[in-house]
This record gives structure tokens, sequence and C-alpha cells, in this order.
């Protein structure tokens, strides 16, 4: 399925029906009297956020989205029907915001979490609804009142409990399809990873955590550069950065720089970023030039790191648990047994 992380729709709610003006006329019922019913209420358009979804795929092409008008009001007091509401099912971390004001309208964070973000019109009062005892047969009724009308911008912001983050080919497809069922395209070349890949790591039978492969970040990153200012938004709920560095092909780089590099494009995209946990992870160690560089890469960073290799999967249990041991630190879980 293709991902789409923005959209762009106009709603509109129906409006409500009118009320109805009528008398009752039946035999052997002398001065009747009013019997107009009120008109029925204007459909809504709901946002509703189902856990099911990962896209804004559907509403991507269809933009227009009119509920239907409430029934107008009948004779014998007989209301008009409502009109039915429309919902719109959008992917949990949806963000909904008014496309004229760039007002934040909801933020939908929770599962089966909804908003109404157009209300339907109430109907109008038929004229039954104005008998008095001095105006007993009123010749008017209420209109309908119209329904809402907005553009409404969708932007989607994946929900993650752990962010890999690296530069392109550090690994993180290879590594996210080791420890999770996620099945992401993986190949010898930059950009593979052209979407965020979620997939779900069990720790034991009732604890759980989502990781996002976060597509290739370049310097530059945070002016738009590569695919970063297109992706960089979804690691802002992450709430642990795994950061993957190797030794690349290319001379000129190196695993330190890489890192630097990094940190300096999450800081220049949110400051706050970096207040976060995280955790360093050298991956490919399953190269000679890379694990050999583990020893001074420490030194030179001043702070542990984890070195690993998805190929082999060593050194992967030992990332369970320091991901593992971050989580139930930050309240995920209660205390994390040892693997």
């Amino acid at each position: 399925m293709k991902f789409i992380d923005e959209a762009r729709i106009h709603v509109r709610s129906g409006n409500g029906g009118a009320g109805a003006v009528s008398y009752r006329r039946e035999k052997y019922v002398p001065r009747g009297g009013p019997d107009g019913g009120d008109g029925g209420r204007g459909g809504d358009v709901i946002l509703h956020a189902d856990p099911n979804l990962a896209t804004l795929l559907d509403l991507r092409y269809k933009r227009r989205y009119h509920a239907p008008n409430g029934r107008p009001g009948d004779r014998q007091n007989m209301t008009g029907a409502d009109g039915e509401s429309i919902v719109l099912r959008v992917p949990v971390g949806t963000q909904a915001y008014d496309a004229e004001t760039d007002a934040l309208i909801v933020d939908l964070i929770e599962p089966d979490q909804r908003l109404v973000l157009a209300r339907g019109g109430i109907g109008g009062r038929g004229n039954a609804s104005f008998a008095t005892p001095s105006r007993r047969t009123p010749d008017f009724a209420q209109p309908g009142r119209p329904g809402a009308e907005r553009d409404v911008r969708l932007e989607l912001k994946l929900l993650a409990d752990v962010g890999l983050v690296g530069f392109p080919n550090a690994g993180k497809s290879t590594l996210i399809s080791r420890i999770s069922r996620a099945k992401p395209k993986i190949a010898g070349y930059p950009f593979t990873t052209l979407v965020p890949n979620l997939g779900v790591v069990s720790v034991d039978t009732d604890r759980s955590y989502v990781v996002a492969d976060m597509p290739g970040l370049i310097e530059g990153a945070a002016d738009g550069a590569g695919l970063g200012h297109q992706f960089l938004r979804h690691i802002e709920r992450t709430a642990l950065f795994v950061f993957l560095i190797t030794q690349d092909y290319d001379p000129e780089r190196a695993p330190a720089g890489d890192l630097r590099a990094l940190r300096r494009e999450l800081e220049r995209y949110d400051p706050t970023l970096l207040e976060r946990p995280y955790l360093v992870v050298l991956s490919q160690c399953d190269r000679p030039d890379v694990r050999a560089q583990l020893d001074d890469l420490e030194a030179e960073l001043g702070e542990d790191i984890l070195p690993i290799s998805a190929v082999t999967g060593d050194g992967l249990d030992a990332l369970h648990k320091a991901i593992a041991d971050h989580l139930t630190r930050a309240g995920r879980w209660g205390e994390v047994d040892d693997w």
C-alpha cells in the first residue's frame, strides 16, 4: 500500500430539514389545528482514528465530503429523518488543521478517538410547535439551519516508541526486519527506504513496543535535502532514538562524524529532540573494518556504543535489553526481567 502522510479535504455537513406547515383535516375532527412536524437534523462529518490504518491514501484522492441534508417535516407531526453522518477513517497519530488559519483542530493520538469536523444543521420547527392559546393556527414554520463547511489539512505523524535514525545504508531496514515482522525493501544502494516502516517487537507475552525505521537522513535534511524534510516530523513523537552508525564505503566519512551530523540535523529541526534518551549503535559489525573501530570510537565520542550485526544476529539481544530498560525507566512497563 502506498504511504501517504498528507492530505487536504473539503468537508460540508448537511443542512437541517425545513419544518412543515400543515393542518389536520379529518372527518369528525373539528378544529383539528396545526400538525406540521419538525425537520430532521443534517448529517455530521466525523474524523475517526482507526488503529488498522497506516496511511491517508483514501483521503488523498477523494477530497470533497458532503453529508446528506435532513429531511423536511411532514403532516401529522412527523419529524423528518436525520441526514446520515459521514465517518472519515484516518490512522492514529493524524493531526487535523484548519486550512485557512493553520490552527490545530485535533490531534488523534488514541485508537477510536473521534471528533466532529463539521456539525449538521438543526432542523426547523414545524407550525405545530408555534401553536398557543392565542395563536391556534400558525401559518408559518422554520427553515432548517445550514450546515458547516471548511477546508481541512490532515497530517500524519507516526506513533512509535523507538525511532531508528541513521544515514542511508546504515542498516536500519535490515535491523527492523530482524527484530520485528516488518518487511522493508533492502538493497545495497542509498535511499532504498522511501517511506517510514513500522514494526512491532515483542518483549514477552504481555509487553511489546513499536519501532520505526525512518528514511535515511543526510546533511541538510532540516532544510529539505534528501528525504529528511519530508519525514522528520515522524520522529517528533518517538520516545527513544537509536542512532545507527557504521563505516561508510566513502573514505571521507567516519562513524563519529556521521553521529554528529545526525544529531545536528535533529537539533536544527527541533532542539528539544536532543533532550530525549538515545542509544548509539555501531551496525554492520560483521565487517572487520567496522568492528575494529569500536574502542577508538567509544573513546572519541565519550559514551558506550552497542556493536551489532543484523546479518549474523550478534549483539541483538543486548540491544533488545537496552531498549526495554529505557522504556521501563520511562514508565512504559513494569520491571524488565533478564534476557
